[in-house]
């Protein structure tokens, strides 16, 4: 019988990865696949690097690639290649049985970092001395960019949890609802949904963490209809108006076709916007020969590029819009990750504690019930 001992010493070491070749990790990740068989899923995010997400078993963006997850019941390991908000989620939404690992811990979120749990309460607490949350109907939203602990507020405290995908039917339903919407991390798909809504810029507030009252004013706060938080997304807010005014003169006819968390003047230069789902199904029905310049992080843009020939499609800006975080889950890591299993050790759990989740997973709820 094998003791603990001697699974943990044949159980590999990362750096035991590092001088292996393409060929040979693609072929332990492929066995260790194989070894596992049913017991496994992984699941690779859109703007996964392409040597990781060919080992994928499902591709999508964040909650799309959880709730899938959940429909793999015999998967005893969630391999999710992608950053740590999605992994919570994963866990949050999956069965008690199912272990979801991260193959980096290192892969997080620039956005997601942008608004902690602890200043996010502290802005409430400011929000409701000051009486806009009292005299007000205030309904927190968060992003899926954010972690487990903020979702976990939101469904404390009568909230939900956004997509970019679902953005519009949500607003619509909060705006019903509520009195004022206080969103979070992303200012940007917050402030471009709320223009579709007709809100004007003047009734949005941006919400500094880092100053008294988010920089505002109480009248300021009082007369918003949405109070948005200081972050945003590092790949997103490289893309310019000036890279559509080039493109265009570039390429006269060319689209250009943008997610929302780009900035506002981008996206009122663009011809389209909408989520990565949006982004995948407009350039899968333009017809051949259409031109698209895609303001989106890279490897999605290169993947559709490979994928529709026949058209003529892009990145919109002219230097690497890469998510870097994402980048640090390589398949170095998902090999050790995976051999790992086979050898009988689980690595880089993602376990997000009980209580949090059962908050988190209201919130989510609430989002799901959204049509």
């Amino acid at each position: 019988m094998t003791t603990l001992t001697e699974t943990l010493e044949r159980a590999p070491a990362l750096e035991d990865y590092f001088g292996l070749s393409d060929a040979e990790l693609h072929e332990r990740i492929e066995a260790a696949r194989r070894t596992l068989g049913e017991r496994l899923v992984i699941l690779g995010h859109h703007y996964q690097r392409d040597d990781v997400i060919r080992h994928a078993d499902l591709t999508g963006d964040s909650f799309k690639l959880s709730m899938q997850a959940r429909e793999r019941p015999r998967a005893e390991f969630i391999v999710f290649c992608g950053v740590h908000f999605m992994a919570e989620s994963a866990d949050i939404l999956s069965a008690p049985h199912q272990k979801v690992i991260l193959p980096d811990l290192g892969a997080g979120c620039s956005m997601a970092d942008m608004a902690t749990v602890e200043q996010v309460e502290d802005a409430w607490e400011q929000l409701e001395s000051i009486g806009v949350i009292g005299d007000f109907k205030v309904m927190p939203i968060t992003y899926m960019n954010s972690s487990a602990a903020i979702k976990a507020f939101c469904g404390e405290h009568g909230g939900v949890v956004c997509t970019s995908s679902n953005a519009v039917p949500l607003f619509d339903k909060s705006l019903k609802d509520a009195d004022k919407l206080f969103f979070f991390p992303d200012q940007h798909l917050g402030r471009n949904t709320g223009v579709k809504f007709g809100i004007p810029l003047e009734q949005m507030a941006l919400w500094d963490p880092s100053k008294e009252l988010g920089g505002n004013t109480e009248e300021q706060l009082r007369n918003a209809r949405l109070i948005l938080w200081k972050g945003h997304c590092s790949v997103h807010g490289r893309f310019r108006p000036s890279h559509v005014d080039q493109v265009r003169a570039e390429v006269p006819g060319i689209k250009v076709l943008v997610h929302p968390e780009c900035t506002r003047e981008v996206v009122e230069k663009s011809d389209l916007n909408g989520s990565t789902e949006f982004i995948i199904k407009t350039i899968e029905a333009a017809p051949a020969g259409s031109s698209w310049a895609v303001g989106t992080e890279v490897n999605l843009v290169n993947r559709l590029v490979a994928r529709f020939p026949d058209k003529h499609i892009r990145l919109l800006a002219p230097d690497l819009c890469m998510c870097a975080t994402m980048y640090r889950i390589a398949p170095q890591n998902l090999a050790w990750a995976l051999e790992s299993l086979v050898a009988g050790r689980v690595v880089n759990q993602i376990i997000v504690p009980d209580e949090t989740a059962r908050w988190a997973l209201v919130a989510l709820d609430r989002m799901l019930a959204i049509k």
